[in-house]
């Protein structure tokens, strides 16, 4: 969580507000892979792919 929170100083602090929508879609892509890994929802991931 501290990550998280450094992360959004620095963006806050340099004005770099552009990396918000590189972090969210990395986060979101991570979320897909967390579910792929056995879930029932894989295979319809997998399709959107």
């Amino acid at each position: 969580m501290s990550l998280i929170k450094e992360l959004w100083a620095f963006v806050r602090s340099r004005k770099k507000y552009w990396l918000l929508p590189i972090m969210i879609m990395m986060v979101a892509l991570g979320a897909l892979i967390v579910l792929a890994q056995g879930s029932a929802v894989a295979p319809f991931i997998y399709t959107l792919f």
